[in-house]
């Protein structure tokens, strides 16, 4: 059975943050080999979706309100499902159970994603749209993305 937790920042206990943190490198500095700053000060300012089985975080993503990376948009960051979990179409429920939370705080703000681009359609089949060209994040393609039928910028 999966655990779904949605915590804010200075509520995470410090199990919960070192889940994430390691989760986190894990993933993105070394899977796919990418050293770049994961610690960038937007985690203190959000809440953090995470998904526990048999006490082991198996999914995460950084919720981000409105005005802290978008002035007009709320967004979804750090999307990750771990190697074990992998394949179980987890991250469709990841994402709607983000979507729904932010949709709950901010029920008329647009989400915007920076997705990497060979994801592209797994978001499009949550309802992202792209809305930019791609460009180089830390040197993987990326791509702007945007919920559903909200206005591009």
């Amino acid at each position: 059975m999966i655990d779904w937790q949605i915590v804010p920042f200075e509520q995470l206990t410090l199990n919960q943050l070192y889940d994430v943190m390691k989760l986190r490198q894990d993933i993105f500095v070394v899977e796919q080999n990418c050293p770049y700053h994961d610690l960038d000060n937007l985690d203190q300012q959000c809440e953090h979706l995470m998904a526990f089985e048999d006490d082991q975080l198996i999914a995460y993503t950084r919720l981000i309100p409105k005005g802290i990376v978008h002035q007009d948009y709320s967004a979804i960051g750090r999307v990750i499902i771990s190697q074990k979990a992998r394949g179980r179409k987890l991250g469709y429920e990841l994402m709607e159970r983000s979507i729904a939370a932010l949709r709950a705080q901010y029920p008329t703000v647009a989400i915007k994603i920076g997705a990497q681009q060979h994801l592209e359609n797994y978001y499009a089949k949550v309802g992202f749209r792209t809305i930019s060209d791609m460009y180089l994040e830390d040197d993987i393609p990326h791509i702007d993305m945007l919920l559903d039928d909200q206005p591009a910028e």
